[in-house]
């Protein structure tokens, strides 16, 4: 069954998808706080960070407890980031888009767990310079996981997964040559393991349009970085997860805007 063939179920469908979303943006940016802290985010309550006053059920109603406690802690009255609230309507947005985007699927199913780790990882990156293993592990599983739903035959496995080494190997391989050049660590190794995550699921085209975007956006916000007084690199992790979401959802409509372009 489709969404789209009836009206309602297509709108009761992205009301249900953003209201899941909303609750997986809390969930992943709490596991992203602890995860850049070196905690654990499958034990323990949501917390205050100030105060460590353990959160009640009223406290964790995403987006709408923070704007009915004015963006404060009620035990201690700290102010509590406009992160929370604002990760929580992205994730929302970013389910629906999914929905949308690829139906009732198991390829919906699949993809959304690979955004879910972009998601992940960007947050980390932000908060540590870290992007953790257990992203590209939980992609690569996810991806693995639904070929049995989703084969076409091996020649495109064989493409994907070639793009997966092709990318990962070859950025590797060029780092390391920048490494020696620069003599400093040009590339992290998990943006390198995230590039081969990218080929695995968009194929050659779709990473090597990731890459330029990626590139194009890293330099970008480093130049606002600086350009604000900040000294801070910024890490290429949420430069590299919003262009491979981007090509994810809108990859077909994007490469045909760019290639109209020589027309």
């Amino acid at each position: 069954m489709s969404i789209y063939e009836y009206r309602p179920a297509l709108i009761f469908c992205a009301a249900v998808a953003a209201a899941f979303g909303a609750v997986m943006g809390s969930f992943l940016n709490c596991a992203a706080w602890r995860i850049a802290r070196g905690e654990s985010f499958v034990r323990g309550r949501s917390r205050c960070p100030g105060c460590g006053h353990e959160l009640t059920a009223r406290e964790l109603i995403p987006v709408f407890s923070w704007l009915m406690q004015r963006g404060r802690c009620r035990a201690c009255g700290q102010k509590v980031s406009a992160r929370y609230p604002l990760t929580e309507l992205g994730f929302a947005l970013i389910t629906v888009l999914c929905l949308l985007r690829f139906d009732l699927t198991v390829l919906c199913l699949r993809n959304y767990v690979f955004l879910c780790c972009l998601f992940l990882l960007t947050l980390t990156d932000l908060d540590a310079m870290l992007i953790p293993d257990g992203c590209h592990i939980a992609s690569a599983v996810a991806w693995v996981a639904a070929l049995p739903f989703l084969f076409t035959g091996w020649r495109d496995v064989l493409l994907h997964a070639s793009s997966a080494l092709a990318f990962g190997g070859g950025l590797l391989v060029l780092s390391l040559v920048m490494d020696r050049l620069l003599g400093r660590d040009s590339m992290g190794g998990g943006d390198i393991k995230l590039f081969a995550v990218v080929g695995l699921y968009l194929g050659f085209v779709g990473t090597l349009f990731s890459v330029i975007i990626a590139c194009a956006l890293g330099l970008l916000l480093q130049a606002l970085l600086k350009r604000k007084g900040g000294d801070r690199a910024f890490p290429f992790g949420p430069a590299i997860a919003l262009s491979a979401a981007a090509m994810l959802l809108y990859g077909e409509p994007l490469v045909n805007v760019y290639l109209g372009l020589f027309q």
